[in-house]
Protein backbone atom coordinates (compact mmCIF):
# COMPACT_ATOMS: atom_id res chain seq x y z
CA UNK A 1 0.00 0.00 0.00
CA UNK A 2 2.93 3.01 0.88
CA UNK A 3 4.72 1.79 -2.47
CA UNK A 4 1.82 2.05 -4.51
CA UNK A 5 1.25 5.87 -2.59
CA UNK A 6 4.91 6.58 -3.21
CA UNK A 7 4.13 5.92 -6.83
CA UNK A 8 1.55 8.29 -6.79
CA UNK A 9 3.37 10.42 -5.15
CA UNK A 10 6.00 10.52 -8.25
CA UNK A 11 3.39 12.96 -10.23
CA UNK A 12 4.20 15.39 -8.23
CA UNK A 13 0.68 16.66 -7.09
CA UNK A 14 1.08 19.02 -3.60
CA UNK A 15 -1.32 19.70 -1.20
CA UNK A 16 -4.34 18.60 0.71
CA UNK A 17 -5.84 16.82 -3.03
CA UNK A 18 -2.57 14.93 -3.40
CA UNK A 19 -2.60 13.47 0.08
CA UNK A 20 -6.34 12.03 -0.27
CA UNK A 21 -5.32 10.42 -3.37
CA UNK A 22 -1.82 9.14 -2.36
CA UNK A 23 -4.44 7.47 0.85
CA UNK A 24 -6.64 6.47 -2.06
CA UNK A 25 -4.00 4.77 -3.96
CA UNK A 26 -2.73 3.27 -0.80
CA UNK A 27 -5.93 1.51 -0.54
CA UNK A 28 -5.96 0.07 -3.94
CA UNK A 29 -2.41 -1.40 -3.52
CA UNK A 30 -3.28 -3.36 -0.64
CA UNK A 31 -6.36 -4.77 -2.09
CA UNK A 32 -4.80 -5.42 -5.39
CA UNK A 33 -2.02 -7.23 -3.08
CA UNK A 34 -5.16 -8.88 -0.51
CA UNK A 35 -7.02 -10.47 -3.83
CA UNK A 36 -3.82 -12.30 -4.84
CA UNK A 37 -4.12 -14.82 -1.96
CA UNK A 38 -8.17 -14.45 -2.07
CA UNK A 39 -8.18 -16.26 -5.49
CA UNK A 40 -5.49 -18.65 -4.23
CA UNK A 41 -7.66 -19.26 -1.48
CA UNK A 42 -11.27 -19.78 -3.12
CA UNK A 43 -9.68 -21.13 -6.83
CA UNK A 44 -6.82 -23.11 -6.16
CA UNK A 45 -7.30 -23.58 -2.11
CA UNK A 46 -4.18 -21.95 -1.11
CA UNK A 47 -4.54 -21.45 3.24
CA UNK A 48 -4.58 -17.60 3.56
CA UNK A 49 -1.98 -17.95 6.15
CA UNK A 50 0.68 -19.39 3.87
CA UNK A 51 -0.14 -17.06 1.32
CA UNK A 52 -0.40 -14.05 3.09
CA UNK A 53 3.10 -14.62 4.87
CA UNK A 54 4.48 -15.62 1.41
CA UNK A 55 3.61 -12.57 0.13
CA UNK A 56 4.77 -10.85 2.92
CA UNK A 57 8.15 -11.79 1.65
CA UNK A 58 7.76 -11.37 -2.26
CA UNK A 59 6.38 -7.50 -1.14
CA UNK A 60 9.55 -7.04 0.67
CA UNK A 61 11.45 -7.67 -2.08
CA UNK A 62 9.68 -5.61 -4.27
CA UNK A 63 10.17 -2.60 -2.07
CA UNK A 64 13.82 -3.10 -2.46
CA UNK A 65 14.09 -3.32 -5.59
CA UNK A 66 11.35 0.06 -6.01
CA UNK A 67 13.89 1.87 -3.80
CA UNK A 68 16.83 0.97 -5.93
CA UNK A 69 14.93 1.54 -8.98
CA UNK A 70 11.81 3.34 -9.88
CA UNK A 71 10.63 5.21 -7.08
CA UNK A 72 14.46 5.71 -5.88
CA UNK A 73 14.98 9.84 -4.40
CA UNK A 74 16.26 11.79 -7.51
CA UNK A 75 19.79 11.86 -6.48
CA UNK A 76 20.07 8.36 -6.41
CA UNK A 77 22.39 8.48 -3.18
CA UNK A 78 20.24 6.65 -0.52
CA UNK A 79 17.94 3.71 -0.90
CA UNK A 80 14.57 5.34 -0.51
CA UNK A 81 12.03 7.56 -1.58
CA UNK A 82 11.95 11.44 -2.33
CA UNK A 83 10.15 13.01 0.75
CA UNK A 84 6.55 14.03 0.79
CA UNK A 85 6.58 18.11 1.16
CA UNK A 86 5.03 19.11 4.43
CA UNK A 87 2.06 20.82 2.53
CA UNK A 88 0.99 17.00 1.53
CA UNK A 89 1.68 14.86 4.73
CA UNK A 90 -1.01 14.57 7.00
CA UNK A 91 -2.29 17.36 9.64
CA UNK A 92 0.06 17.47 12.38
CA UNK A 93 -0.83 19.47 15.68
CA UNK A 94 2.57 19.91 16.62
CA UNK A 95 5.48 18.76 14.27
CA UNK A 96 7.97 17.65 17.11
CA UNK A 97 4.93 14.95 17.59
CA UNK A 98 4.09 11.83 16.00
CA UNK A 99 0.55 12.20 16.45
CA UNK A 100 -1.32 13.30 13.26
CA UNK A 101 -4.72 12.95 11.32
CA UNK A 102 -4.10 9.22 10.87
CA UNK A 103 -5.42 8.37 14.41
CA UNK A 104 -8.60 10.02 13.49
CA UNK A 105 -8.47 8.15 9.72
CA UNK A 106 -8.01 4.71 11.91
CA UNK A 107 -10.37 5.32 14.52
CA UNK A 108 -13.32 6.34 11.38
CA UNK A 109 -12.17 3.49 9.38
CA UNK A 110 -13.07 1.24 12.66
CA UNK A 111 -16.60 3.05 13.23
CA UNK A 112 -16.84 2.26 9.03
CA UNK A 113 -15.83 -1.28 9.28
CA UNK A 114 -18.61 -1.51 12.20
CA UNK A 115 -21.71 -0.47 10.22
CA UNK A 116 -19.99 -2.32 7.47
CA UNK A 117 -20.27 -5.83 9.12
CA UNK A 118 -23.12 -5.40 11.15
CA UNK A 119 -25.93 -3.28 9.80
CA UNK A 120 -25.32 -3.87 6.12
CA UNK A 121 -27.11 -7.07 4.27
CA UNK A 122 -23.35 -7.25 2.80
CA UNK A 123 -21.61 -7.40 6.00
CA UNK A 124 -24.32 -10.12 7.03
CA UNK A 125 -23.33 -12.51 4.75
CA UNK A 126 -19.10 -11.58 5.42
CA UNK A 127 -19.80 -12.83 8.74
CA UNK A 128 -21.98 -15.62 7.93
CA UNK A 129 -19.42 -17.20 5.69
CA UNK A 130 -16.79 -16.44 7.84
CA UNK A 131 -18.82 -18.10 11.14
CA UNK A 132 -19.95 -21.33 8.75
CA UNK A 133 -19.03 -21.97 5.01
CA UNK A 134 -21.70 -24.71 4.76
CA UNK A 135 -24.84 -22.78 6.59
CA UNK A 136 -24.05 -19.79 3.94
CA UNK A 137 -23.83 -22.04 1.43
CA UNK A 138 -27.27 -23.44 2.12
CA UNK A 139 -28.84 -20.11 2.70
CA UNK A 140 -27.47 -19.57 -1.54
CA UNK A 141 -24.84 -17.20 -0.16
CA UNK A 142 -21.52 -17.17 -2.78
CA UNK A 143 -18.75 -18.16 -0.10
CA UNK A 144 -16.09 -17.35 -2.52
CA UNK A 145 -17.12 -14.12 -3.71
CA UNK A 146 -17.76 -13.40 -0.18
CA UNK A 147 -14.35 -14.64 0.64
CA UNK A 148 -12.69 -12.48 -2.19
CA UNK A 149 -14.94 -9.39 -0.33
CA UNK A 150 -13.53 -10.58 2.20
CA UNK A 151 -9.72 -10.06 1.24
CA UNK A 152 -10.49 -6.66 -0.62
CA UNK A 153 -12.07 -4.81 2.46
CA UNK A 154 -8.72 -6.03 4.71
CA UNK A 155 -6.49 -5.45 2.01
CA UNK A 156 -7.86 -2.14 1.54
CA UNK A 157 -7.31 -1.70 5.37
CA UNK A 158 -3.58 -2.83 5.37
CA UNK A 159 -3.29 -0.43 2.47
CA UNK A 160 -4.68 2.55 4.23
CA UNK A 161 -2.54 1.73 7.48
CA UNK A 162 0.84 1.46 5.19
CA UNK A 163 -0.70 5.14 3.79
CA UNK A 164 -0.57 6.79 7.18
CA UNK A 165 2.58 5.35 8.07
CA UNK A 166 4.05 6.85 4.39
CA UNK A 167 2.00 9.88 4.82
CA UNK A 168 1.57 11.00 8.28
CA UNK A 169 4.83 9.74 10.29
CA UNK A 170 7.64 8.60 7.92
CA UNK A 171 7.01 10.93 4.70
CA UNK A 172 9.11 8.69 2.45
CA UNK A 173 9.68 4.97 1.89
CA UNK A 174 13.23 2.86 2.88
CA UNK A 175 14.92 0.04 4.21
CA UNK A 176 13.06 0.48 7.62
CA UNK A 177 9.42 1.07 6.42
CA UNK A 178 8.02 -2.13 6.98
CA UNK A 179 8.20 -2.60 10.98
CA UNK A 180 6.22 -5.48 11.49
CA UNK A 181 2.93 -3.75 11.79
CA UNK A 182 1.03 -6.20 10.00
CA UNK A 183 1.87 -8.81 12.49
CA UNK A 184 1.36 -6.12 15.51
CA UNK A 185 -2.38 -6.23 13.97
CA UNK A 186 -2.71 -10.09 14.65
CA UNK A 187 -2.86 -9.89 18.85
CA UNK A 188 -4.50 -6.06 18.77
CA UNK A 189 -7.47 -7.98 16.84
CA UNK A 190 -7.21 -11.38 18.58
CA UNK A 191 -7.55 -9.14 22.28
CA UNK A 192 -10.62 -6.86 20.99
CA UNK A 193 -12.41 -10.55 19.89
CA UNK A 194 -12.21 -9.60 16.27
CA UNK A 195 -15.18 -6.39 17.29
CA UNK A 196 -13.76 -3.67 15.23
CA UNK A 197 -14.58 -1.01 17.69
CA UNK A 198 -13.18 -2.98 20.72
CA UNK A 199 -10.00 -2.99 18.80
CA UNK A 200 -9.86 0.77 19.00
CA UNK A 201 -8.88 0.04 23.02
CA UNK A 202 -7.02 -3.01 21.94
CA UNK A 203 -4.84 -0.53 19.55
CA UNK A 204 -4.36 1.78 22.13
CA UNK A 205 -2.84 -0.89 24.69
CA UNK A 206 -0.71 -2.04 22.91
CA UNK A 207 0.24 1.55 21.42
CA UNK A 208 0.74 2.44 25.43
CA UNK A 209 2.94 -0.73 25.72
CA UNK A 210 5.25 0.43 22.84
CA UNK A 211 5.20 3.73 23.61
CA UNK A 212 6.28 2.96 27.40
CA UNK A 213 8.65 0.33 26.34
CA UNK A 214 10.81 3.44 24.46
CA UNK A 215 11.07 5.53 27.50
CA UNK A 216 11.87 1.96 29.92
CA UNK A 217 14.30 0.99 27.80
CA UNK A 218 16.47 4.17 28.53
CA UNK A 219 16.62 2.96 32.18
CA UNK A 220 16.87 -0.72 32.45
CA UNK A 221 18.77 -2.94 29.85
CA UNK A 222 15.21 -5.20 29.00
CA UNK A 223 13.08 -2.49 28.48
CA UNK A 224 12.58 -3.02 25.06
CA UNK A 225 11.96 -6.91 25.39
CA UNK A 226 9.51 -6.27 28.44
CA UNK A 227 7.10 -5.19 25.99
CA UNK A 228 6.95 -8.47 23.97
CA UNK A 229 6.76 -10.69 27.07
CA UNK A 230 3.34 -8.02 28.04
CA UNK A 231 2.11 -8.32 24.96
CA UNK A 232 2.36 -12.13 24.77
CA UNK A 233 1.02 -12.20 28.03
CA UNK A 234 -2.34 -10.30 27.35
CA UNK A 235 -2.90 -12.46 24.41
CA UNK A 236 -2.58 -16.14 26.12
CA UNK A 237 -4.65 -15.02 28.89
CA UNK A 238 -7.49 -13.52 26.61
CA UNK A 239 -7.48 -17.39 24.77
CA UNK A 240 -7.27 -18.47 28.79
CA UNK A 241 -10.54 -16.67 29.39
CA UNK A 242 -12.12 -17.59 26.01
CA UNK A 243 -11.20 -21.10 26.97
CA UNK A 244 -12.89 -21.41 30.61
CA UNK A 245 -15.80 -19.48 29.36
CA UNK A 246 -16.36 -21.81 26.42
CA UNK A 247 -18.27 -24.61 28.44
CA UNK A 248 -20.21 -22.09 30.02
CA UNK A 249 -21.49 -21.12 26.50
CA UNK A 250 -22.19 -24.91 25.76
CA UNK A 251 -23.87 -26.31 28.47
CA UNK A 252 -27.41 -24.77 27.60
CA UNK A 253 -27.29 -26.37 24.68
CA UNK A 254 -26.12 -30.08 26.06
CA UNK A 255 -29.12 -29.69 28.47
Amino acid sequence: GGLAGAWFAKSGMQGMSATVLILLATMAGGAAWAWIAGWLQVKRGVEAVISTILLNFIALEVLEWAIHGPLQEANKSLPQTDSLGRATMLYRPDRQMDLNAGSLIAVMAAVVVFVYLYRTQAGLKLRVTGDNPDAARANRIDAGKAKIQAFLVSGALCGLAGGVEYAGSAGLIGKGFSQNWGFLGIPVALLSGLHPLVAIVSALYFGALMAGSENLGRFTSGGSTLVFVVQAAAVLAFVAVGQIRLPARRSPSIQ
